[in-house]
């Protein structure tokens, strides 16, 4: 029987971990947070897709194979950008990098998403049905690595598609949480400026 690898290493005790170059680097450096940022939103992407074919509440089967198959790719994406950010500009070996034309694919479905959803006169709170409310999670995870990036380039290279992609990808994931939302017959709530708080109800 061939032996087993561990995966603890214990090469990272020391507050450091290895970069795809063969570099250390302390585990709370720009680059670090930036693809650590990256998996955590693929995570959430993944929690996503779970809930996209079941509706909790009512044990009903939802339409989301469509916007499945498109978070299914956006996850190999982000496994690419994530090898892409863990090796420096510098380093001899060359990762998987996000392209212009994987720019151009999510724009091509966030205006396919659009075409059936009702346009937008006012700003609308995260929430919905499950998936919907996922899907928003995600996409404030998906600012959140965007800004990451952004502290990133400003002491490192960082390629410009990288940063298209995820600020397409925060459009997208919000265009799928209404579009789950609208699949589910979910009301979404629109920010209201005068709101009130409810009545107070005995005990």
């Amino acid at each position: 029987m061939a032996k087993r690898t561990r995966i603890y290493t214990r090469t990272g005790d020391d507050g450091t971990t290895g970069l795809y170059s063969g570099a250390r680097v302390r585990k709370n450096d720009p680059r670090i947070e930036a693809y650590g940022t990256v998996d955590e939103l693929s995570s959430a992407i993944g929690a996503a897709r779970a809930t996209l074919f079941r509706h909790p509440e009512r044990g009903e089967a939802t339409s989301g194979d469509h916007i499945d198959a498109w978070l299914a790719w956006v996850q190999d994406i982000l496994l690419n950008l994530g090898a892409e950010l863990a090796t420096p500009s510098d380093s001899k070996r060359s990762a998987p990098a996000v392209t212009n034309e994987d720019v151009m694919a999510l724009e091509r479905a966030i205006d396919e998403s659009e075409e059936s959803l009702e346009p937008l006169d006012t700003f609308i709170h995260p929430g919905g049905s499950l998936p919907g409310a996922m899907l928003h999670l995600a996409r404030t995870i998906c600012r959140r690595a965007e800004r990451r990036l952004q502290t990133l380039r400003e002491r490192d290279e960082v390629d410009s598609n990288a940063l298209r992609y995820l600020n397409r990808l925060s459009d997208a994931l919000f265009v799928w949480a209404r579009a789950m939302n609208a699949a589910l017959g979910e009301p979404e709530r629109r920010w209201r400026k005068e709101s009130t708080p409810p009545s107070a109800t005995a005990p």
